[in-house]
């Protein structure tokens, strides 16, 4: 009998104890069930990402608003007022903090007083620019029992999670992708030259040993018009010597005009005959040419050959010390205003050279795209046959110089033919490729991204056609792509306080 006492004792404690627990379950199911609510709203200068609890009539829901300022490199902003206003039934709520609680996240709270449908407003004021972002059908519940009702769960198993602390520490960017207008392409390469009547070549003006000017004759060297690049002196020579011819010069210059000077007298008073004077005249003109020709830019030390145009010393035909006779060149000068852009392609082309308007080109080892269109480039010629000696046809492109090419420069070309309507284009810079496949990352929440293979097309150096894996509207990372692949091998995400 006391045995089956302390068995039903021990059945009633039990049954007990199981209905307090399925008490406490229910109720922490109550407080703690509802998923937080995720949106990505972009305008022209921000993306907002905001999370926060569904929001329930009467009771207090906490917003964390990660705030980017868009642009070549995104950031979190750093300096500003959020104001957050919830709309329903042409009334509002709003709070507003002045400052981040930390670079980037924004911290409010709302509490509801009427259920119903609204929507929520985000107003951003910063010291640069204000904007505004607005979320639409925003659902206020009675409860929070009507809430877990409408939860519903979204199937993430492809996104990969990459934090906006992890975005905002390296170069990040994305750009919706749309349709435009891209080209046919051709790639091969090219040389940059000098464009006709852009060089002059410096000269010897007289025999002699020929002495540099310093700094001013390095290969590369920035000249301006009569800036002294050389000397030429006579030296010890027996012959040629151009201090001798100088001296020799000035004797006979002298002499000329002193004879001249007496004859103007003499041919007055009828003493000197004018055909003698004449004579003398003519002495005299020919003295001088010889000595200005020779005296011209002549120092103590020589002859100077200045340069005589504004631009840089492209090359020393000389050395110093040489020896060199009147007319010897000494150094090319280059005004580089204008370039010469040369490229060769195969006649299997040759049908597209007419439709060929510009192109795009690098330098090998450089990741600097240069466009013939921004330096006002155009087409100058093309090649109308092959020779026996080359299968392949040149074409010509006449560019403006911005002070970083360099004539004999060897690059990369990318010429543009015809057009591709409707195409889907992204950077070079949002490709990943992996064992010869290409992939992307789509951004498809503001803390989700999904890895992509895509098949590629045309690419003009600076962009890319893609044909699949994409479509028009999702955001492409073109900056940082290769952080998220890291991020992703490395399996671990740093500690941060989003409203979960």
């Amino acid at each position: 009998m006391r045995s089956k006492i302390l068995f039903f004792t021990l059945l009633i404690s039990i049954l007990i104890g199981c209905n307090n627990n399925s008490h406490e379950n229910a109720h922490e199911q109550g407080t703690k069930g509802l998923d937080p609510l995720s949106f990505t709203i972009y305008s022209d200068k921000t993306e907002l990402f905001v999370e926060f609890k569904p929001l329930v009539l009467n009771s207090i829901s906490n917003f964390t608003a990660h705030i980017t300022v868009l642009g070549e490199n995104f950031y979190p902003l750093k300096e500003g007022e959020i104001t957050v206003s919830l709309i329903l039934n042409n009334k509002g709520i709003k709070n507003t903090v002045n400052k981040p609680s930390s670079p980037g996240i924004f911290r409010l709270s709302l509490s509801p007083t009427t259920a119903g449908k609204g929507k929520l407003i985000f107003d951003i004021k910063t010291p640069n620019f204000t904007d505004r972002v607005s979320i639409e059908n925003v659902m206020v519940f009675t409860d929070e029992k009507s809430a877990l009702v409408a939860q519903t769960k979204e199937e993430t198993a492809d996104d990969i999670p990459y934090l906006k602390e992890q975005a905002w520490k390296v170069e990040f960017a994305n750009t919706p992708l749309e349709k435009k207008t891209f080209n046919e392409v051709i790639k091969t390469s090219g040389e940059i030259l000098a464009a006709p009547g852009d060089e002059m070549i410096v000269t010897a003006k007289a025999s002699g040993i020929v002495l540099f000017s310093g700094n001013n004759t390095i290969i590369g060297s920035e000249v301006m018009a009569g800036t002294n690049l050389f000397t030429v002196t006579g030296g010890d020579l027996a012959q040629g010597n151009i201090d001798a011819k100088y001296k020799e010069a000035k004797i006979n210059f002298e002499k000329a005009k002193a004879d001249y000077e007496r004859a103007k007298e003499l041919v007055e008073d009828k003493i000197v005959s004018e055909k003698d004077f004449l004579n003398i005249k003519l002495n005299f003109d020919q003295a001088q040419t010889v000595f200005n020709t020779i005296s011209k830019n002549y120092s103590a030390g020589g002859q100077l050959i200045s340069s005589p145009i504004n631009g840089f010393v492209k090359n020393i035909l000389v050395n110093e010390g040489q020896f060199v006779e009147a007319g010897t060149p000494l150094a090319t000068l280059s005004k580089n205003k204008k370039l010469i852009l040369q490229s060769n392609i195969s006649q299997k082309y040759f049908e597209k050279l007419p439709s060929i308007h510009s192109a795009n080109f690098k330098l090998p080892g450089n990741e600097a795209i240069y466009s013939t269109q921004e330096l006002n480039g155009k087409v100058i010629t093309y090649g109308k046959s092959a020779s026996a000696n080359s299968p392949f046809i040149p074409i010509t492109f006449e560019i403006e110089n911005t002070g970083s090419l360099i004539p004999g420069s060897v690059v990369e070309v990318y010429l543009k033919s015809l057009p591709i309507p409707n195409a889907l284009v992204i950077p070079i810079s949002a490709l990943i490729e992996e064992q010869g496949n290409f992939f992307v990352y789509v951004q498809t929440a503001g803390e989700s991204f999904q890895k992509r293979e895509v098949k590629i097309g045309a690419s003009d150096g600076l962009n890319v056609q893609v044909l699949s894996g994409v479509d028009e509207g999702e955001r492409i990372v073109t900056k940082g792509a290769y952080q998220i692949k890291l991020s992703t091998a490395s399996g671990t995400l740093p500690a941060h306080g989003h409203e979960h």
